[in-house]
């Protein structure tokens, strides 16, 4: 940036700029962007911590041209919405004349996108005169933020493809206000909405029998909308995916999270009535082996399977056909019988996979790292927890995916060098993340690269446990200990330095 300032730039040409992740980023540079950028019409701003609300809002004010903003986990709020719902007349833009009669609307009335998710600084009045105003918005992410149903009330849009509410307290009959106005949504997400289908109450505090509100949302989901991707949880039933057939036919993509139970039926009926899923996604379901091969039967386009926390009985024989497409694949507290022979066999039928995630495969050891590295030689992303003793001899095998992004190593045996990191780095030369735990730590520690040895490393996360007693044991006269997550160092480098930060999250 610094280069740039001297350089006296004129007018950028400029109409989208993608700034994504980028720490450094800082309200000077955007009091110049601002200035020096007025023709921005999209602006991605997601995850630039150190920018306020004040000069985004400012940003706002001067690029009033602007109909595409991502500002999710940011510092984006009231400020920033009031900016958005000001008449552009007000600005003292002498661009504002070429709007015509529509001089006086605001810029979020000629919004598209907006993707705001985990920006706490947003309250519920600013939310209610922004989702007044933004009537032309195809794309909306409130993720993580303090919607409430009054907002989804106020919403008078008719063009929205795609909408996420996940982990916000609305409930079921305001989000089937918003379907029924907007018959052409694609993509819904709604995990982790408590309240979604919490049973009603009368006037004397007696629950209903049944919660209308459900029957009400999937009935005007199914006979409104059609559906490419959708995540649900709470209240999510084998009575939904009936009264949802209708719009799941060119289904491409579900998650069923916390909250949702299907059951065996209802994931039987799974494959013909989404029959062009590409992704499945199931957390704390019941499943088992005769489900399971139907799905992988079925769904030959399927490219993204993930199992996790879910109960029920499944073997390897719900891998044993061949699953060529398949790219992602994510078992997690599912299955704990499985043996390097089993690990094998996932290489053989699933054997163009570039992202693997196995937790609590507790027989493997460290002879699965060359099954790994040698079955899935373009692996990307790589998790590995509670994996028996995976490195418990160190790292021998898995450096050689040098096309690894993201690595994560945790509890899988206590052999991971102090020098760990820079050698990972040094070795794998798309390496952007890594995660690690000390109790995987030979000496007990890691050593921190400098700022020039970290080659291209930007997040370094690493989570310490403590000794916790364990009084569940009743056969054991002495309470035995177990490690318990404690805090996590995350290290993250951009094109300036090095910012530590402890959370107690397990991140």
């Amino acid at each position: 940036m610094t280069s740039v300032y001297h350089s006296r730039p004129s007018l950028s040409n400029i109409t989208k700029l993608t700034l994504e992740g980028r720490s450094d980023i800082s309200d000077s540079d955007l009091e110049f962007i601002s200035k020096h950028c007025v023709s921005l019409s999209y602006l991605n701003l997601k995850g630039c911590s150190s920018v306020t609300d004040i000069s985004i809002s400012n940003l706002i004010l001067r690029c009033i041209k602007l109909h595409s903003i991502v500002v999710c986990d940011t510092s984006f709020g009231t400020n920033s919405i009031q900016a958005l719902c000001s008449g552009i007349s007000k600005l003292g833009n002498s661009s504002a004349s070429h709007f015509g009669d529509r001089h006086l609307d605001s810029l979020a009335s000629s919004l598209q996108t907006l993707h705001m998710g985990r920006c706490k600084g947003v309250d519920e009045t600013s939310l209610l005169e922004l989702m007044s105003q933004a009537k032309l918005l195809k794309s909306l992410s409130l993720r993580g933020t303090h919607l409430v149903d009054d907002a989804l009330y106020n919403f008078s849009g008719s063009s929205l493809e795609m909408l996420d509410v996940s982990n916000t307290m609305i409930s079921g009959p305001s989000l089937a206000h918003i379907v029924r106005g907007n018959s052409g949504l694609k993509f819904l997400n709604a995990r982790g909405c408590k309240k979604l289908f919490q049973q009603e109450r009368d006037t004397r505090g007696v629950e209903f029998s049944f919660p209308y509100s459900c029957e009400e949302l999937f009935t005007d989901l199914g006979r409104t909308c059609k559906l490419e991707e959708i995540a649900l949880g709470w209240g999510f039933s084998y009575f939904a995916l009936e009264a949802l057939k209708p719009a799941f036919m060119s289904l491409k993509s579900i998650t069923v999270g916390l909250g949702g139970s299907l059951g065996e039926n209802a994931l039987r009926l799974l494959p013909t009535t989404c029959p062009m899923l590409e992704s499945v996604n199931l957390h704390f379901q019941v499943i088992s082996d005769s489900i399971m091969i139907s799905i992988m039967a079925s769904l030959r386009k399927l490219e993204a399977l993930a199992l996790c926390y879910c109960l029920g009985d499944i073997s390897i024989s719900s891998f044993k056909l061949p699953l060529p497409n398949l790219k992602i694949l994510r078992l997690e507290r599912v299955t704990p019988w499985m043996t390097n022979h089993d690990l094998v066999l996932l290489t053989q039928n699933c054997a163009n996979l570039v992202e693997l995630s196995l937790i609590g495969c507790t027989f493997l050891n460290t002879d699965s790292q060359l099954i790994i590295s040698q079955g899935w030689p373009g692996l990307t992303s790589v998790h590995l927890e509670d994996c028996g003793g995976i490195t418990s001899e160190g790292i021998t095998s898995l450096f050689n995916n040098t096309a690894l992004e993201d690595l994560l190593l945790r509890h899988n045996g206590p052999g991971l060098q102090r020098n760990f990191i820079l050698d990972a780095a040094s070795k794998m030369p798309m390496l952007r993340q890594v995660s690690l735990d000390l109790c995987d730590a030979s000496d007990g520690d890691f050593d921190i690269p400098d700022y020039a040895d970290r080659y291209f490393l930007s997040t370094v996360k690493i989570a310490r446990c403590k000794s916790k007693r364990c009084t569940l044991d009743l056969n054991c006269t002495q309470a035995r200990r177990q490690a318990v997550h404690e805090e996590t160092l995350v290290l993250v480098w951009n094109s300036k330095n090095l910012t530590r930060t402890v959370v107690k999250e397990r991140l």
